[in-house]
């Protein structure tokens, strides 16, 4: 205990307040580089404790998941205080809130990686340099910018300073119908998509072409759901 208050001492206080209550995953594995993926518990706000999942593996980890899809066990076809609010649970497929993802996007600037595979094995991603959400009165829109591809191409510019919209807020940018309520998800829908992460959890192809799965149109169509999906931040150093 000693050495412990000793080490804390010699350590700025930005980093014993981010040892200490860690704001992000990547807070909690630059003090420990050998911690697994897992459920940690993070600080983003003075009252805001937050119990995520943190990659610790993928691209050097830290990564806080804000989205996974990985076996429909969780409907994620929900209204406007369910996303606001986050469902499901962090171990398993959950959606982390938009007014949490909101708080993480504003305390520090954001990438976001997007991991998926299909149901062949085939496993690739899309990140973005740039990635953050206004508040609620301006409808949670999100900016994303700085595109890198690692095979799955960009599905995510198109929606790009959108907001988000459920099937009972219907906020996108359609005067036809309500595309969260068309496709079955929930999401920043423009008119109507170019993914559709929070669509139904089908298995492959959808031939019918609802285009209700769980989709990213530049890898595998917008009539393909895939079998996994996960959308994760990590503050830019």
């Amino acid at each position: 205990m000693k050495v412990f208050t000793a080490l804390l001492f010699l350590l700025p206080i930005a980093a014993q307040s981010q040892y200490l209550r860690p704001e992000y995953c990547a807070d909690i594995r630059k003090h420990d580089q050998t911690l697994p993926s897992g459920v940690y518990t993070i600080y983003p706000t003075a009252t805001l404790i937050l119990q995520v999942y943190c990659d610790m593996e993928t691209d050097n980890g830290g990564w806080t998941v804000i989205q996974r899809r990985m076996d429909g066990s969780v409907n994620f076809y929900r209204g406007w205080d369910h996303y606001k609010a986050g469902f499901g649970s962090v171990d398993g497929e959950h959606w982390l809130g938009l007014q949490n993802i909101f708080y993480l996007t504003q305390l520090r600037k954001c990438e976001l990686r997007v991991d998926m595979e299909d149901w062949e094995g085939r496993q690739v991603f899309a990140q973005y340099s740039y990635f953050a959400l206004d508040p609620e009165r301006y409808g949670y829109t999100m900016y994303v910018r700085g595109f890198s591809d690692g095979g799955a191409g960009d599905s995510l510019s198109y929606h790009n300073k959108y907001r988000f919209s459920t099937f009972d807020n219907d906020l996108d940018d359609s005067y036809d119908f309500n595309c969260a309520e068309w496709n079955r998800g929930a999401f920043w829908f423009r008119s109507c998509y170019d993914t559709n992460p929070n669509g139904l959890y089908l298995w492959g192809r959808d031939n019918i072409g609802s285009r209700t799965g769980v989709t990213w149109n530049t890898f595998k169509g917008n009539n393909y759901s895939l079998k996994f999906f996960s959308m994760k931040i990590r503050p830019v150093s």
